[in-house]
């Protein structure tokens, strides 16, 4: 096995991307088939557009092009498309967009209505791609339908809460969803139960994996930074823990 270089898992950690709109500035600018350039933009805590996270064209920020809301987050399809998945309900909702298609919004179209509602996406264009992976998947390897659009995108691995039966019971899981291979694996997090964590104030924010030993790591608010064993359910040690 290869050595696990600490400093190598802080050092990808700082740039995986989480949860709108607390790790806003960890989603990426970049550049469409065209040329344009693409940036995202938090509208601070106050005011009627408070908390939102938008996309735009670089010189035109106030020219929205497609809006998130909480607990969204970005990734790239290839060849150049924009996926973002997010809680919808009781399963983990994808979308995919081409960055050239989307259009102007104005920000009069979600002020007000929109950090209240249950809507996580808000874009005046139809996404290219759209498609649920249901919560309630027990452990382990599943089959599931992925567009055509989505299927370039190799890993993402999505932490969630899950139903647990007991105090004892994991309370959240990492699903690794393969949408190149159709396969979702669900990993219970056995050392997060809420005998021994304040679950809901604490809570597993988002999760990589070390290309070097293919191990899963992520970070835990509230907690710190974790290692997990080869299985990927089982805590092997702390990275940085708060004190």
């Amino acid at each position: 096995m290869a050595e696990i270089s600490i400093s190598r898992l802080k050092d990808i950690l700082q740039r995986t991307v989480g949860p709108t709109p607390w790790y806003w500035k960890t989603f990426p600018a970049f550049n469409s088939v065209s040329g344009q350039r693409f940036v995202w933009t938090h509208h601070g805590d106050q005011g009627p557009l408070a908390y939102l996270v938008s996309l735009s064209l670089e010189q035109e920020p106030e020219k929205p092009r497609l809006a998130l809301n909480t607990y969204c987050r970005p990734f790239f399809g290839p060849p150049s498309h924009l996926g973002i998945w997010c809680p919808e309900g009781r399963s983990i909702r994808f979308v995919s967009f081409d960055p050239d298609q989307l259009k102007v919004f104005g920000f009069a179209e979600v002020a007000g209505w929109f950090k209240p509602s249950s809507e996580r996406i808000y874009a005046a264009t139809e996404p290219i791609a759209d498609f649920e992976v249901p919560l309630g998947l027990s452990a382990g390897m599943h089959n599931i339908e992925v567009p055509t659009a989505l299927r370039g995108v190799d890993e993402l691995i999505i932490p969630t809460s899950y139903a647990a039966k007991s105090p004892d019971d994991p309370a959240f899981a990492l699903y690794v969803v393969y949408l190149q291979a159709g396969l979702a694996e669900v990993l219970p997090q056995k050392w997060f139960t809420a005998s021994q964590y304040h679950v809901g104030k604490q809570w597993i924010t988002r999760a990589a994996r070390d290309p070097e030993s293919h191990r899963i790591f992520g970070e835990c608010f509230g907690t710190g930074s974790f290692l997990l064993e080869e299985d990927g359910c089982r805590l092997e040690r702390w990275i940085e823990k708060n004190i």
